[in-house]
């Protein structure tokens, strides 16, 4: 867009997203920038992994590529251009257990990767649609880079489970060590909405007795709320959850939220103090022109990675990256593309 179309458009764009923030919480909306990714970009439930030489992002996997694995995509440029270096394991060296514990599995989901003491843990989804009977597995490599002597994924089994007889859905997972050193797990998809449990390092996996706690549910049913993941940030913990429904191409219409508390087993308040029990938490980041039902979300490094669908490809999944910034009062922005062409034209000259 041009400087000469910008008048009316991008401005009133920019004039809704800033009022938007505004009427939320009481800080002024700062600078947020779109990280315009390219390549193969083909990834769905992102998490995206920050280190010293390169970006990765691992996402759930397909049953044609590694036996449905979860993928392994690589940036050397800070998150412009992807290209997938492959899978966490193949067809030969799958995790049987997966198999027997969950029927029908076919693909793996929605990854989550963390860094403690030098190794990486690598947790994962196994489960079939519309049903709880899942599991959550994990794997552990000393390296993300496989061109390095000491990388490859060691699988360390089953870390929690559901049955149709629990009351929630054990896929999802988002791993934080809290600022004592401990570590936890949340959980969940719809049923009972998600859940926290307490690790134990260094097998990264449940402390004995470990039992689950609610941190967020919409308050009505199906429930649809899924995907979290917390951050610690200026002395809060927010808890990253995606809203209403995925996976339906351009219907879907998945949406991101986020509420903070002081201790990281909750409660979890929007900024009106509103529970994330019963659907409280502040709207960040929703359908905006071509990119439909944005979700699936992680952040490394304060970059939000998530998936949406590009309703300029006929629906098909996309990364999309979003640096965060913060307000005066502590809650995060992502802008919109839409919203960063606005303020992009504005500035051009004329």
């Amino acid at each position: 867009m041009s400087a000469s179309r910008l008048a009316g458009t991008a401005l009133a764009v920019v004039a809704v997203a800033v009022s938007g923030v505004l009427a939320a919480c009481a800080g002024a909306a700062p600078t947020a920038t779109v990280i315009e990714a390219e390549g193969d970009t083909a990834t769905h439930d992102p998490a995206l992994v920050i280190t010293d030489d390169a970006w990765y992002v691992f996402s759930t996997g397909d049953l044609s590529i590694g036996g449905g694995a979860p993928q392994i995509r690589r940036s050397t440029d800070e998150g412009v251009t992807w290209e997938r270096i492959g899978t966490v394991w193949d067809a030969a060296t799958r995790p049987e257990w997966a198999y027997a514990a969950v029927p029908g599995v076919t693909n793996f989901w929605a990854p989550e990767v963390v860094e403690h003491d030098g190794t990486y843990y690598l947790y994962y989804s196994a489960s079939t649609f519309g049903k709880n009977t899942s599991a959550i597995g994990l794997t552990t490599s000393a390296s993300l880079d496989p061109d390095d002597p000491d990388y490859g994924w060691t699988d360390q089994g089953v870390v929690w489970q559901s049955t149709p007889g629990e009351s929630y859905n054990a896929i999802d997972p988002g791993v934080i060590t809290a600022q004592d050193g401990t570590p936890w797990m949340a959980f969940g998809s719809f049923w009972g909405g998600i859940q926290l449990v307490e690790l134990a390092w260094p097998d990264g996996k449940p402390v004995a007795d470990a039992e689950p706690t609610l941190l967020a549910a919409r308050g009505f049913s199906p429930n649809p709320i899924e995907a979290p993941y917390l951050v610690w940030h200026d002395d809060w913990y927010y808890l990253f959850v995606s809203r209403d429904f995925c996976c339906r191409g351009t219907d879907s219409t998945y949406n991101i939220a986020v509420g903070r508390a002081r201790d990281v087993t909750g409660p979890y308040l929007g900024p009106d103090d509103a529970p994330m029990t019963s659907g409280g938490g502040l709207s960040l980041l929703s359908t905006d022109g071509d990119m439909v039902g944005p979700g699936g979300q992680s952040v490394s490094d304060g970059v939000l990675a998530f998936h949406y669908y590009d309703a300029a490809a006929a629906g098909a999944f996309r990364l999309g990256l979003r640096e965060l910034a913060w307000t005066e009062d502590g809650w995060p922005v992502a802008r919109t593309a839409q919203e960063q062409r606005a303020v992009e034209d504005a500035s051009a000259p004329s």
